[in-house]
């Protein structure tokens, strides 16, 4: 490679990532709770554990869950209705005041066996929902998503020239040299470059996931003007609906559309996910990839007759592949534990590289005031 080809790619990988560096540790440290957000929520008791009772305990009727969610707290509707798959006997109820912007929302947890609300935990705030906060938007909303797509964009593009580069630098040294006795500043290059290119891999698809994920507010309004708009086709122009049939009819509906899939959760009429004249069912598969799709059902919430069911648009199902992935949702507790790890890694990495930075510029800053020290003591020429 020729000189000035290394030197391009030195200042994109340079000034790529002191652009986004900062930014990119935060996402890190904000990340690392996140990672293991069900098993802090159980520790600390956010979702409670369901009473003891038999294996094959029938579940109770969906719509006595919420009519209890709803008289857990008067004035607020359900807006959303969803399932654990790991804890079938739990039901989660998400409720709004109607017309309240869609970040003010409430949540109980329900037994699903006796439709007894067991839990109304306060996810609005707390050391969790600043992480999450923090992490999805930096509480800037979509400009703040969006924001940080652009960093993760960065972060991706000095991936890559950083792997470009290391081929040159490695070339006169062996595979995982750190060479101590040359000094602090050439050991933690070293070390920077040796963790750089051994994470490469998963900070690539951690970057490039989290890009995808910044992007899911207008991935699911294309999807809501695109395919849900198709379906809905013959409802258009009726009013909405002033009460909602049953819920179990319309799940009874959806499981008879799609028997080989289960209910995740779903979305009520007028919600962010359906229409103002349905429930929309979303269904999932139990393989660790389909657990993670959706196929919606559109159930007309008044009549619980089925409307329309479709395949997601490929857009919507990469963005629901990303999301777990992101997270090392895929593979339990081992998994996130080798999430945590090469986060902790890429911390490094990005600190490493931040002091690499401070450094050489701060001994140029020192050569260059020597410089002008001995300028200003050196004798004229005779």
């Amino acid at each position: 490679m020729r000189a000035s080809t290394i030197k391009t790619w030195y200042l994109v990988h340079k000034w790529t990532s002191l652009v986004c560096t900062l930014f990119m540790l935060l996402l890190c440290l904000t990340g690392l709770p996140l990672i293991f957000h069900e098993e802090i929520q159980h520790a600390t008791g956010t979702i409670p554990t369901p009473a003891e009772m038999p294996a094959d305990t029938p579940l109770a009727p969906v719509d006595k869950i919420v009519v209890a969610a709803e008289a857990a707290w008067p004035g607020q509707k359900v807006q959303y209705v969803s399932w654990d798959e790991h804890e079938p006997e739990l039901a989660f109820a998400s409720l709004q005041v109607p017309g309240a912007p869609p970040d003010e929302f409430s949540v109980v947890i329900a037994d699903a066996r006796t439709a007894e609300i067991i839990g109304k935990p306060d996810i609005n705030s707390g050391f969790m929902a600043v992480m999450l906060q923090l992490h999805i938007d930096l509480f800037g909303g979509l400009p703040g998503k969006l924001f940080l797509g652009l960093m993760g964009i960065l972060l991706v593009t000095a991936i890559v020239s950083g792997v470009v580069l290391y081929a040159p630098f490695m070339r006169r040294l062996d595979f995982g040299t750190v060479r101590r006795a040359r000094g602090i500043r050439v050991k933690w290059l070293d070390l920077h470059n040796l963790l750089g290119i051994v994470t490469v891999a998963w900070l690539l698809v951690v970057g490039g996931t989290g890009v995808i994920n910044t992007w899911a507010d207008l991935v699911i309004q294309l999807w809501r003007y695109g395919q849900l708009q198709e379906m809905t086709a013959p409802y258009a122009g009726k009013p909405p609906l002033e009460k909602f049939g049953s819920l179990d009819a319309a799940l009874a509906t959806a499981r008879a559309a799609v028997p080989e899939m289960t209910p995740s959760f779903v979305a009520f009429p007028g919600t962010l996910f359906s229409s103002n004249h349905h429930y929309m069912v979303a269904m999932h598969g139990d393989s660790p990839l389909t657990s993670r799709l959706i196929k919606p059902v559109l159930v007309d919430a008044e009549t619980a007759a089925l409307t329309d069911t479709r395949d997601l648009p490929w857009y919507v199902t990469t963005l629901l592949v990303s999301q777990p992935l992101h997270f090392g949702d895929y593979g339990g507790l081992p998994l996130k534990i080798i999430w945590a790890l090469l986060d902790l890694a890429t911390i490094v990495v990005l600190g490493s590289g931040l002091y690499l930075w401070l450094a050489r510029n701060r001994r140029s800053s020192v050569e260059e005031r020597l410089a002008h020290i001995a300028a200003a003591h050196a004798k004229p020429a005779e």
